[in-house]
């Protein structure tokens, strides 16, 4: 139910009705609320404030001065308005479904529960409000709760595509990428001709957490065929590409995003381990040069020491390794890498130390083992 329904709603189901006989309140409210419905939001507020003036505790009115607060994004008037009528009418149902949105907007979830678990009170079977108790519970990590509440919405209406897209993104949420799949790909077979691109790229990536690249592919072409220039998308493709190892094609869609966003870091930083890979390493070095001088990033220091080791810069390559080090000192591959540039300068016994570094740490690697079982003898 969008909001134009529940306004609608609203009049011809009120909960305190204007007085029999007083047909210019009426005027003025449906005259307010088909402004509302239209945007024309100074137009809705002086009709709902001429009723105040004759009837200064006028539910549709406070109601219709909260909607049109929070149509222009002022939630703290919104919040007064609703709780006045409610002060007075404290049943009243849109006032407690914008009081709940309001609360939801400033991210306060607990609250907007609160509310919107009052308001089931009354109507338990509220599709639209059900959906939105399911969302919040989501927000603040409630997994039990908030599935619970989705499937309650699905026994009321088979098919809901809010629903059915909730439970993806709190089945993603907890990362079980499979069951987010199955949701998702029920909506998108239901009309896969006007499929939604979130719900496209929701497909996707979770292809791409499944590391299963190739299915996750013509999702967002599908997304790029309508918008050529959607980040998610185009993200989305290079890295499907980078885990299937077609460094040229991922590349291709890492540039295309640099041509409407050149000072992403990360971006850059992706392109450069791409051009790297494809052994293009003095433009992989200025795509790492140009990410770090917009901000550090750990990333773009890794890729240019590996550049220096394969350039044989082996005492750069292990200084900047090193610096990395003291921040992730559990990565294995930053000890095996400055190993492998010690033992390269001739420094076995340094190369050795780096590595029993690392397996004092307590942590098990099959690749630190080896390598020092191959350096020992």
């Amino acid at each position: 139910m969008d909001e134009v329904n529940e306004l609608n709603l609203q009049l011809e189901h009120p909960l305190h009705p204007i007085p029999d006989g007083n047909d210019h309140l009426a005027e003025l409210s449906k005259k307010g609320y088909n402004y509302l419905k239209e945007g024309v939001l100074e137009e809705a507020e002086k009709a709902f404030r001429q009723i105040l003036e004759l009837d200064a505790t006028n539910n549709y009115a406070l109601v219709g001065l909260g909607d049109v607060a929070r149509k222009r994004g002022d939630q703290r008037t919104a919040m007064d308005f609703y709780q006045k009528c409610l002060t007075v009418y404290p049943g009243n149902n849109y006032a407690l479904f914008g009081l709940a949105d309001c609360y939801k907007a400033t991210n306060q979830f607990s609250k907007a529960l609160e509310i919107w678990e009052e308001y089931l009170k009354q109507d338990d079977e509220n599709i639209t409000v059900l959906t939105r108790v399911a969302d919040a519970y989501r927000k603040v990590r409630n997994f039990g709760k908030s599935k619970e509440t989705y499937l309650k919405v699905l026994a009321v209406e088979e098919g809901n595509a809010y629903a059915l897209i909730g439970l993806g993104h709190l089945h993603y949420d907890f990362k079980d990428y499979r069951e987010a799949l199955l949701y998702w790909e029920k909506v998108y077979t239901a009309d896969t001709a006007h499929a939604d691109v979130r719900v496209l790229t929701s497909l996707g990536n979770c292809h791409r957490k499944l590391k299963t690249y190739q299915d996750g592919l013509p999702y967002f072409q599908s997304v790029l065929a309508v918008e050529p220039y959607n980040f998610y998308a185009l993200f989305g493709m290079a890295d499907c590409y980078r885990g299937m190892n077609q460094m040229g094609k991922s590349l291709e869609y890492w540039n295309r995003i640099l041509e409407k966003d050149p000072h992403n870091k990360v971006i850059l930083t992706r392109a450069g381990d791409a051009l790297r890979q494809l052994e293009r390493l003095d433009e992989a070095e200025k795509n790492y040069q140009e990410a770090l001088n917009i901000e550090f990033d750990i990333y773009a220091v890794l890729g240019l020491a590996l550049i220096h080791k394969e350039k044989g810069r082996y005492q750069e390559a292990v200084n900047s390794l090193s610096g990395i080090l003291k921040n992730d000192p559990n990565n294995a591959r930053l000890y095996i890498e400055i190993a492998e540039c010690q033992f390269k300068m001739n420094r076995r016994d340094e190369a050795l130390a780096t590595l029993g570094l690392f397996q004092r740490r307590g942590i098990k690697n099959h690749q630190v083992n080896e390598m020092m079982n191959r350096m020992k003898y």
